[in-house]
């Protein structure tokens, strides 16, 4: 037998009030004790006990060694009660020390049961082990073992919530810096609502939609936009539409909406949120049960702040918008200068943004050369009209004034900070510099020559032959493709060029989405 002193008060053990049916999972405490009767013994005293919610479930180790085996693969084991000696004096002070140093497990509370105290003296272990307490076993009767499993599972499970609240705010600062990547807003929020859901330590699934009345009134006027969903709604991110919502779903959200409030209705959540915009944006969430007044709190706050955040992406969404609206207008306006109908710029944009991608360029400097490329020709405004628009091939004066438009494109946008204006200052520049050298300016050669430069070289010089001008017809599409693999390493650069030519589907995308207007 044990010499644990439990048997007084398993005889005087009152009966136990029935236990409710739990959903949460149990604290996982592992006996390591080569004492069968220790394993028994304390799985019987302990065989009803509860804490927060949560039952118990215990795995059983008869040495140091063969805990090691079961810790390799685990680490959601909340205590674990030590024997000191087993197959050594020292095997569990041993098997303490590996937990700590080689597994690194800060976490597991760790308690010695020693029934030979003399092996280990309770003040040189208690110095020297990272232990969280130390019992002789003829002092753990069964209040003091009960009062020890409150103090250890209440100190993990505080543990784990600062473990969790620290990896949720890492997870949501790494989220943060995808903010003001293109169309960032949906993911930054899906990210942040899953995290919210794994915080509140529930199972749960949900959306966050908006119904937007201010400045993006135009195109989202009277119907709901979803901003975010968990795996379960994800769909909707994709569709973004409440159609396809289960209908009590529906409902919900337009009752929200109706009466301009938050809603609890046991395990579902609907948060209401109105902006000082006028923006109106709903959270919905459903819990495998109940949840507190602590998480309906941190649901509503997790509303507004995805709704202010959104407002924010929104506005600056509007800026970039502008600023898109604005190069190609002035772009379009120098085209029709020149009497050259269609859509040549935004072509010449999309054109440039294919092969930057295809050439290893970032997410951010794509987007860049797709808003500097339509400035490309810009320097046209100076060209006079006798020059630019006439129908037959110039002649040495007049190509010598054509030749201006580079530099004066250069020196217009060139006065610019910014960054869009200075790339597209260096485009206007470059884009007529060739491969081999003999191009203008200034002759540059190689890589010498700016990569976006090349790139706009290249796509210029494509849209350029399939469009109509007012000194040619139009080539077709494969005669154009035939000449630039001719040029490759001439006037274009050949990665460049094997690039385009490997990307054919898109490219002719390009033109099925922008192509030129029919001739008034």
């Amino acid at each position: 037998m044990t010499d644990m002193d439990f048997a007084d008060e398993l005889l005087d053990d009152e009966e136990a009030p029935a236990v409710p049916v739990q959903t949460l999972d149990p604290w996982i405490v592992m006996i390591v004790d080569d004492d069968a009767a220790v394993h028994q013994v304390t799985q019987l005293v302990m065989s009803g006990f509860e804490f927060a919610g949560r039952k118990l479930k215990f795995i059983d180790a008869y040495s140091g060694t063969e805990a090691r085996e079961l810790l390799k693969d685990r680490d959601d084991i909340a205590l674990i009660l030590l024997d000191v000696v087993m197959e050594t004096d020292h095997a569990g002070l041993d098997l303490a020390r590996h937990i700590r140093d080689e597994l690194k497990n800060r976490h597991v509370r760790i308690v010695l049961r020693t029934g030979q105290p003399g092996q280990a003296p309770e003040e040189d272990v208690i110095k020297t082990y990272d232990i969280n307490d130390y019992k002789e076993k003829t002092e753990l009767t069964k209040r003091k073992l009960i009062t020890v499993f409150y103090a250890s599972l209440r100190s993990y499970r505080d543990l784990m919530i600062i473990e969790q609240s620290r990896a949720a705010l890492r997870r949501s600062i790494d989220a943060i810096t995808r903010v003001y990547d293109s169309q960032s807003m949906r993911h930054f929020a899906s990210a942040v609502l899953e995290q919210c859901s794994q915080l509140l330590g529930y199972e749960g699934g949900g959306g966050l939609c908006a119904q937007v009345s201010a400045y993006a009134a135009s195109h989202v006027e009277g119907r709901l936009k979803v901003l975010a969903a968990t795996s379960e709604y994800s769909r909707l991110v994709v569709d973004d539409t409440m159609g396809s919502l289960p209908a009590e779903v529906k409902a919900a959200l337009d009752a929200a909406l109706q009466s301009k409030r938050s809603r609890f209705d046991g395990s579902h959540f609907v948060g209401y949120y109105r902006s000082s915009s006028g923006n109106e944006n709903l959270l919905y969430m459903n819990f495998a049960g109940e949840v507190d007044e602590t998480t309906h709190e941190l649901l509503e706050i997790f509303c507004a702040n995805v709704a202010i955040t959104y407002e924010s992406l929104l506005l600056r969404e509007e800026v970039q918008e502008t600023q898109r609206s604005t190069v190609y207008i002035i772009g379009e306006a120098v085209e029709r200068r020149s009497k050259e109908t269609g859509a040549h710029v935004r072509r010449v944009g999309e054109l440039s943004a294919l092969l930057g991608e295809a050439s290893g360029m970032t997410p951010a400097d794509v987007e860049f050369m797709r808003q500097a490329a339509p400035l490309h020709d810009v320097g046209k405004i100076g060209i006079p009209d006798r020059v630019l628009n006439k129908p037959a091939k110039l002649d040495a004066e007049e190509w010598e004034i054509m030749q201006t438009h580079a530099r004066i494109g250069y020196e217009l946008l060139s006065k610019s900070d910014k960054r869009i204006l200075h790339l597209g200052a260096v485009i206007a520049h470059e884009h007529h510099e060739r491969w081999d050298g003999a191009g203008y300016p200034r002759g540059l050669k190689g890589e010498e020559i700016h990569i976006a430069g090349r790139i706009v070289a290249l796509a210029d010089v494509l849209d350029a032959l399939v469009s109509k001008r007012c000194y040619k017809g139009a080539w077709d599409f494969d005669e154009a493709l035939g000449y630039l693999a001719e040029q490759s390493g001439k006037q274009f650069d050949p990665t460049l060029v094997k690039l385009l030519l490997e990307n054919l589907d898109p490219v002719r995308g390009i033109y099925e989405k922008y192509p030129d207007a029919p001739a008034s």
